[in-house]
């Protein structure tokens, strides 16, 4: 799976995106936030100080209880406005 990473989310991790394979028992985006956090210290910062940033499936705009299974991509961003 493709996860990218926007913003301050990209400065902290320190990538714009990476390939992961993930455990069985990742199956939601917060299941992949908890495995991310331990992926580096950088990681563990960046979800730690990330009290509001958003994540969206391919393409599509997610809560953290969605699931991934089976999808390509997953991308956490800052939040956004609009009007």
């Amino acid at each position: 799976m493709k996860v990218k990473y926007f913003a301050w989310l990209r400065q902290k991790t320190g990538v714009a995106e990476e390939d992961i394979t993930l455990p069985d028992d990742v199956r939601t985006v917060q299941n992949l936030v908890d495995f991310l956090s331990r992926r580096s210290p950088a990681h563990a910062e960046a979800f730690t100080e990330a009290k509001v940033f958003g994540a969206a499936v391919d393409q599509q705009v997610v809560q953290f209880d969605a699931p991934i299974t089976g999808a390509r991509e997953v991308a956490f961003f800052p939040p956004f406005t609009g009007g």
